[in-house]
């Protein structure tokens, strides 16, 4: 007996120095992982890499810019049902351990010594806790020295946090494939919602992605992808979160990911967007771009932005067609199964409704062509084979420009396209399975369009399309503004005692440049022909290049330069009397912006894309409108002054001089050079433009509430074609812009400022018209300059005692020189 009982005290005696060597053991083993162990405590204030994303003024969603694309998301915002799919598929006793899930561990345990020697990776036991501490605070190195950290970092972690912080942190952390990061912006990336939109079976996906989302790929894994997810699906019954039957409904769903573009995301807004971009790079810098969730609100209207874009590509491509074909894009087999082929080809993504198709019959009336097919989500190519028919009037502008048919009209399909050409279609309106030939232009241009009261860039088009060039002409292509810079001239000579009615000469001039450069000799447009005197209204509405030489030669260039720095055009124009015909480069957004200050009665603006930028937690970081609003702060009404705007911008232009040259402009619009834009049938006012050799055509012009800048050229200037000009080509785009985008609104006049009269003029000679002028208009004058009094003047009032030749409007704003509106 007393054996038995030294036994089994030497066993206690053993176990108990066992146990306290392992407790020491294990302590120091504690020790030593724990003072290397990472802070936890910054867990508090961490603060995750967030997308910034950019909006339109109605709120639509513009593009997204980010390294990882996660939306930051309280954990009072995440359905439970999403929260409940991940808890089962990860961590379903999350809420009542305290960190380690000592069941799991055990199970793991017992994996690990069946694999023993096998080389495959061992089972996880991490709790949700041990992934945010791995997530957070370490690496992903498989190693028990790493697991001992985590299980260590856990229980720090979920004494000092509550479980509903530490699943918020799980949440938008995880990365879930498809560059997402979050619940989120997984939800929006797979599925393209929000996260309280995901049913059942799209929660129970997107929790089964944490382990491996390269390995649960939709399309090319959808098998295995099914599988996970209907695991989830059956752990959400098992636990009782859902019902047996709503998992069986949720089971039978199927897979129906719609990945979201990661472009931008509003047709046509791909140039606009890029220069956001760019402004937010440099305004804040790359890392809170990229990472510090900002929210931008733009001034980009994206109907006025598919108007502008339609307007313009059209007048590219109707200048292009008069130049001839000048061939396919490439050529392919058509034999066997042409869609795979074609496919391969790369096609502009934003030309739509253009498409891409190959030719594969040929006959005197018609072409018969296949429509390079679609692709899957997962890359394969549709096994769908569209085909249609290009008809022979659908391809006579195709004359050829070389060889022996250059020039002559197209009699035969044939002798434009052959089987085999890979070319571009667009489909007739109202004729199914018919398409019209298209091919790339090769001029190019920019066009902006602007609000001229604050400078809001409403629409930019920076060339035909940004998937072939992501150069964007509207704010870096330089180029030559020709004609389009005469009003600044003739605005700086308003202002210093010219008016609309002085006399200047239209005849050659001769200009002494210096020792050996030799004699300037300036000549119109329409060289040799010449008008003599006439008025500075005339110079201007049929844009007399001599008159204007004579005109900055006689105010001085310095003048001139300083009314081109003013406005914006030039930063320092160098004052030769060249460039004040446009000979300086510029860009169309300036141009544009420079007639805004014009437009809205000589106020300096400055250009912006941006309304307002906020941070991540929706603080107003920038605005575009620097206003003070007096009175805005008051918390309630109590019989003060009604809030009101200070405006404090400068005043780069006498309102009244600003006015003038509206006119003026108006008759360039009714009687001058731009002239096909009258057909818009409302107020605008605006300038063409032609450079020399005719390598840059231009029309800048406005309305009351909208102001547009379109040039037209080649990216590497050359002559565009003899007779060219912004009349002709840059003109009619803005007057098709102007049609769709001012068509339900009522026509607004120019509004005259107080001092302005308003005085009935002979067109031609600039003296006071007679009741038998033939030719007469208002024009506007300063107090003082109005010319002097003839035998009739405004106010004459004829037979039926009403004044001749104006309106009761236009007599009143005469006589009483209010300023009224007509």
């Amino acid at each position: 007996m007393r054996l038995i009982l030294r036994f089994f005290g030497f066993l206690f005696t053993l176990g108990t120095i066992v146990f306290l060597v392992g407790g020491a053991a294990a302590a120091v083993l504690v020790w030593h992982f724990s003072k290397d162990l990472p802070d936890y405590t910054q867990l508090q204030e961490y603060e995750p890499p967030v997308m910034t994303r950019v909006h339109a003024v109605d709120g639509s969603l513009l593009a997204e810019y980010a390294r990882e694309r996660r939306l930051y998301l309280p954990i009072q915002a995440i359905p439970k049902r999403v929260i409940n799919a991940f808890l089962a598929a990860e961590d379903k006793n999350f809420y009542e351990h305290g960190g380690l899930d000592f069941t799991g561990i055990a199970r793991a345990g017992v994996l690990l010594v069946q694999n023993f020697g096998s080389n495959r990776r061992p089972q996880g036991a991490s709790t949700i806790t041990q992934q945010v501490a791995k997530n957070f605070l370490l690496t992903n190195e498989v190693s028990f020295e790493r697991k001992i950290k985590e299980a260590l970092l856990a229980l720090k972690i979920e004494r000092t946090y509550s479980k509903d912080r530490i699943l918020e942190l799980y949440l938008n952390e995880i990365y879930l494939g498809f560059s997402a990061y979050g619940v989120a912006a997984a939800s929006l990336l797979y599925f393209d919602k929000s996260v309280g939109d995901l049913s059942i079976a799209e929660a129970a996906y997107l929790a089964a992605l944490p382990k491996a989302p390269s390995q649960l790929h939709p399309f090319r894994q959808r098998e295995r992808a099914l599988e996970r997810r209907n695991y989830v699906i059956e752990r959400l019954s098992e636990n009782g979160w859902i019902t047996a039957a709503e998992a069986e409904a949720a089971r039978k769903e199927p897979l129906n990911v719609t990945p979201r573009p990661t472009g931008a995301h509003i047709f046509a807004g791909e140039y606009f967007a890029e220069e956001v971009r760019r402004e937010i790079l440099e305004k804040f810098g790359e890392k809170r771009l990229y990472e510090g969730g900002l929210s931008i609100r733009t001034t980009l209207d994206p109907k006025m932005q598919v108007m502008a874009r339609k307007a313009f590509t059209d007048g590219l491509v109707r200048f292009d067609e008069t130049q001839g074909w000048r061939g396919p894009v490439t050529k392919i087999d058509v034999s066997g199964d042409w869609g795979v082929r074609l496919a391969d080809v790369r096609a502009l993504a934003d030309v739509a409704p253009w498409r891409l198709a190959v030719v594969l019959e040929t006959s005197d009336q018609t072409v018969r062509v296949g429509l390079q097919p679609t692709r899957e989500p997962g890359g394969a190519v549709s096994r769908e084979r569209a085909v249609g028919i290009v008809p022979l009037d659908a391809m006579k502008w195709a004359r050829a420009t070389s060889g022996p048919s250059r020039g002559k009209p197209v009699a035969k399909a044939s002798q434009v396209l052959d089987p085999g050409d890979v070319v571009y279609v667009e489909p007739l309106a109202g004729k199914d399975g018919q398409f019209r030939l298209r091919q790339i232009p090769e001029i190019s241009g920019a066009m902006v369009v602007m609000d001229p009261v604050t400078g809001r860039v409403i629409a930019l088009v920076g060339g035909f399309s940004f998937d072939q060039s992501q150069f964007d002409r509207a704010t870096q292509a330089m180029r030559q503004p020709g004609s389009s810079i005469k009003p600044l001239v003739y605005a700086a000579a308003l202002d210093n005692g010219y008016t609309p009615s002085t006399i200047v000469v239209d005849a050659p001039i001769e200009i002494d440049q210096g020792p050996g450069i030799g004699v300037w000799r300036p000549e119109n447009y329409s060289t040799g022909k010449y008008y003599g005197p006439q008025t500075l209204r005339f110079g201007i509405e049929h844009s007399r290049n001599v008159m204007t030489v004579r005109l900055a030669q006689d105010i001085g260039m310095p003048l001139v330069a300083e009314y081109a720095k003013r406005f914006g055009i030039y930063d320092n124009m160098p004052p030769y009397l060249s460039y004040a015909l446009g000979a300086g480069e510029t860009t169309v957004m300036r141009m544009t912006t420079a007639y805004s200050m014009i437009a809205n009665g000589g106020r300096r603006i400055t250009p912006t894309l941006i309304d307002r930028i906020q941070d991540r937690t929706g603080k107003t970081i920038y605005k575009h409108d620097q206003r003070e609003c007096r009175g805005c702060e008051a918390e309630g009404w109590q019989n003060q002054a009604e809030p009101g705007l200070i405006d404090r911008r400068e005043q780069v232009l006498d309102p009244m001089t600003a006015y003038q040259i509206t006119s003026i402009m108006e008759g360039v619009v009714l009687r001058g050079t731009g002239s096909t834009v009258a057909a818009v049938g409302k107020p605008v006012a605006g300038k063409t433009g032609t450079t020399n050799d005719e390598k840059d055509v231009w029309f800048v012009g406005f309305t009351p509430e909208l102001a547009v800048g379109v040039y037209l050229g080649y990216d590497k200037p050359r002559h565009i074609g003899r007779g060219a000009s912004g009349g002709h080509m840059a003109a009619p785009i803005v007057r098709d812009f102007l049609k769709v985008a001012l068509a339900d609104k009522p026509a607004v006049p120019f509004r005259v400022p107080p001092g302005i009269k308003l005085i009935r003029i002979d067109a031609q000679t600039g003296t006071r018209a007679g009741p038998g002028t033939a030719k007469a208009i208002l024009e506007a004058y300063k107090p003082g300059t109005a010319p002097a009094e003839s035998t009739a003047y405004a106010g004459t009032l004829g037979p039926d005692g009403q004044p001749l030749g104006v309106t009761p409007e236009v007599d009143r704003a005469v006589r009483t020189g209010t300023g009224g509106l007509y």
